[in-house]
């Protein structure tokens, strides 16, 4: 009986389905039109004739942008098995496609913490309002989830600005009674495009709970009890983008000020080369200086990469990197010796060996010098190189790693090593070097303590 059935029900499918020789594929075509990067021809310009070394050496090793990415950029920031700027970080500068990609991309989209966040670097935050709320939506500055037990505040109570729940940190005030809470459902809302190319506000998450006003008004407190915390992970898992990221105060895209990765004709107001000198137009750059492993680019590796940057067409949307890059008309080969990462004068011989003998000498030099550490003799730049005789575990000086060099360590009084500060004067205890000589020293360190510069 179960067999015929089965059978009859097999029977039913086929007939509904055709037979198995009834099916017949689509007609017509299907329309497809592939967007491909059309970068255009390499273009192919003058070469430079002069008789600068600095120059012609840049442009016979580094004739192109494809060469500037492979030669330099690889080398110094795209090893290290993946660790540094390799897919893993961003931005990922490992391959040719992606270092043109890096061309107008945002800075410190991954920034790791937010002291390490430029403000020329932040873009416009999204907006929050109440959807049960007239007033207009604020831009959001930053956010910040407290971790803690969840403590049930009353109604006409304010919690501390530190309690364990969800904070919003907002541009302006939010017009709302402050001390007591406010049942509401926040929305978060940001600008997209949509398929017609326009602008269109969007609400693209919510988050209903209790919120309270603090502080000077621009701070909002919202309840997590502990049914609401998957929504709050879920919040932040869709990503809330922050007009002021590192906390500041200033909304950095407001300013006007902003600034790309690498920005077409303006090497200066690239990110990308701030990093590698620790400023932007005399302002401090946030974060360590690049490359933090890697040997740092030399005097002609920056000056492909100047040269590259000024020469791309700032009204382009996409770049060729097999173009060649136009020394001849490129306005840094009128001094490539400024471009030093070390600095002028900042070198081994003519700077750094002179302090350390004037200022350490004294007690590293002579027939018996203190931790077997000779400064005064010929050798002393290759004894640098070497592992320090108080702490095994650490170099002397580790090229283009001041954190990790034991001497900087002992003249900057860094608290990870025992012992005190260097150099010591006999008479008043611990002297500190002034602070221009030991940002020389660190700059030394960090463009790869050279021998010569």
């Amino acid at each position: 009986m179960m067999r015929s059935s089965l059978a009859g029900v097999l029977a039913v499918l086929l007939a509904g389905c055709g037979g198995s020789n009834s099916y017949t594929g689509p007609e017509g075509n299907i329309p497809f039109e592939p967007l491909r990067p059309t970068p255009g021809e390499p273009a192919v310009v003058s070469p430079y004739t002069g008789s600068d070394p600095l120059v012609l050496e840049a442009q016979s090793r580094l004739s192109t942008g494809a060469d500037l990415q492979r030669k330099v950029v690889l080398r110094t920031c795209g090893p290290t098995n993946g660790v540094c700027h390799n897919q893993k970080e961003y931005p990922d500068l490992h391959t040719a496609g992606t270092f043109a990609a890096a061309i107008n991309a945002p800075c410190n989209v991954q920034a790791g913490s937010y002291e390490g966040v430029y403000d020329r670097c932040e873009r416009l935050g999204d907006r929050f309002k109440f959807k049960e709320q007239s007033f207009r939506e604020i831009e959001i500055g930053w956010y910040a989830v407290v971790l803690g037990a969840y403590v049930e505040y009353p109604d006409n109570s304010v919690p501390p600005s530190d309690a364990a729940g969800f904070h919003i940190h907002l541009r302006d005030p939010v017009p709302l009674a402050q001390g007591r809470a406010h049942w509401g459902t926040g929305t978060f809302i940001r600008n997209f495009v949509n398929a017609q190319g326009n602008v269109e506000a969007l609400s693209f998450a919510s988050y209903n709970t209790r919120w309270w006003v603090l502080d000077d008004g621009r701070h909002l407190f919202g309840e997590v009890r502990d049914y609401q915390r998957d929504a709050v992970d879920a919040l932040l898992s869709v990503g809330i983008l922050q007009g002021d990221q590192n906390r500041n105060g200033v909304f950095g895209a407001r300013e006007g000020k902003a600034v790309p990765l690498i920005n077409p004709g303006k090497p200066e107001e690239s990110y990308l080369v701030a990093r590698m000198r620790g400023h932007m137009q005399g302002e401090p750059i946030p974060g360590s200086r690049m490359p933090l492993a890697n040997q740092p680019p030399s005097i002609p590796d920056m000056l492909a990469l100047m040269c590259f940057i000024e020469g791309l067409d700032p009204n382009a949307s996409q770049w060729n990197l097999s173009s060649s890059i136009d020394y001849a008309r490129c306005s840094y080969i009128a001094n490539p010796q400024a471009l030093s990462l070390v600095g002028t004068g900042v070198t081994w011989r003519g700077r750094v060996q002179p302090i350390l003998q004037s200022s350490c000498g004294g007690c590293h030099g002579g027939a018996s010098p203190q931790g077997g550490l000779d400064l005064l003799s010929a050798n002393a730049w290759t004894r640098l190189r070497q592992a320090s005789a108080q702490n095994a575990n650490l170099k002397l000086i580790d090229s283009g790693r001041p954190e990790t060099s034991y001497l900087w360590l002992k003249l900057s009084g860094d608290g990870s090593i025992l012992g005190n500060r260097m150099p010591v004067d006999p008479l008043n205890g611990t002297r500190t070097l002034p602070p221009e000589q030991l940002a020389d020293i660190e700059a030394w360190i960090l463009a790869g303590a050279l021998e010569d510069g």
